[in-house]
């Protein structure tokens, strides 16, 4: 995996991966992707849903991604969702990725497709896939979930990147990282349009692409127009005090904390989670504090999470790491392959 779409032994001793664009359609809606078939025997089958990331399914690192799993001898299906090649996230993402899970099930039953079904999803991507995961009809077929820089507490999110804050529990003290300004000024291009006010909505964009483009740029001249729902938005981005964010959060738009609600897993009974979780943080994350995936691991049923805290893994890229973050990665890959040998809970 480190290897990316570069050599390595593991490429030498496996025939390589087909890859064919698909187009599937369940309850009526239409979806696109990518199908990577082994060049053996496959084994089980996986959803790979991409994060946030312009180039989305094409982005040359989840090729690379797809292509290694597919080596290890996974059917993997790599959904089109236009949210996340725009840089946003909505309830509506849980729909596609639980349509993927449809899609391989059904290709299952007509024996195109063989083995136990799971996913593995990518930093925001892991709470569309964990409610996917939920859902009532897919529960019980979906026995594994790898989420790799995933989260929990939505508003835990939003603190980390507006303060630095974030704490290994609710009554644990706070610690501080740099606030992610680039991630803050994303939240703000991504939500703009579900402000109800279209000045508001033209002038919060409009300060985000100038942030995105410039973080040091002004914006004083935008922020002074903005009405209520604006400032409101502008109140929580300015705030350094952690305490505060709960009622900031409060008092954003009704979209904004509709989508925020809809999208919290922490909202949800995890318990009720029949799949295996595999849980991948680094501790250097600047975007998700490895503190969510601590979270989500305490949430779960018992004995059902693994989790796997590496010091090198900065969000989602795999970095130079000392030997226990290798030994830690290897236990993680190799409770994948178990869970796609047995399908095993």
């Amino acid at each position: 995996m480190a290897a990316g779409s570069g050599p390595s032994y593991f490429k030498s001793i496996t025939p390589p991966p087909s890859r064919a664009a698909v187009a599937y359609r369940i309850g009526g809606r239409d979806h696109s992707g990518d199908l990577y078939r082994p060049g053996e025997a496959p084994r089980a089958a996986l959803v790979l849903v991409p994060g946030a990331a312009p180039e989305g399914k094409d982005d040359p690192r989840l090729i690379a991604f797809a292509d290694t799993l597919a080596r290890a001898r996974f059917t993997v299906l790599v959904p089109e969702i236009a949210n996340l090649r725009a840089l946003r996230i909505r309830p509506t993402d849980t729909g596609h990725v639980a349509d993927g899970l449809r899609y391989l099930i059904e290709e299952r039953e007509a024996g195109r497709v063989t083995g136990p079904i799971g996913l593995i999803a990518i930093s925001y991507a892991a709470g569309p896939a964990m409610l996917a995961a939920l859902q009532p009809p897919l529960r019980h077929d979906v026995r594994f979930l790898v989420a790799i820089g995933g989260y929990y507490d939505i508003e835990a999110v939003i603190t980390f990147f507006t303060t630095g804050g974030y704490r290994e529990g609710p009554d644990r003290p706070w610690r501080f990282g740099t606030p992610n300004a680039y991630g803050k000024w994303l939240f703000v291009r991504a939500n703009a349009e579900r402000i109800a006010d279209p000045r508001d909505r033209v002038l919060l964009a409009s300060m985000a692409e100038r942030k995105l483009r410039d973080l040091e740029a002004g914006i004083d001249d935008l922020t002074d127009k903005l009405g209520p729902e604006g400032r409101s938005v502008q109140a929580l981005l300015a705030n350094a005090d952690p305490a505060a964010v709960p009622a900031l959060a409060a008092a954003l738009p009704p979209a904004i904390r509709a989508d925020m609600a809809a999208l919290d897993v922490k909202r949800h009974d995890l318990p009720e989670l029949a799949a295996r979780l595999i849980l991948i943080h680094g501790r250097d994350d600047a975007i998700i504090p490895y503190t969510e995936s601590m979270a989500l691991a305490a949430a779960a049923p018992p004995g059902r999470a693994a989790l796997y805290l590496v010091n090198n893994l900065a969000h989602v890229s795999l970095g130079p790491g000392g030997i226990l973050d290798g030994l830690r990665l290897w236990r993680a890959v190799y409770r994948l392959l178990e869970a796609r040998d047995t399908g095993a809970r």
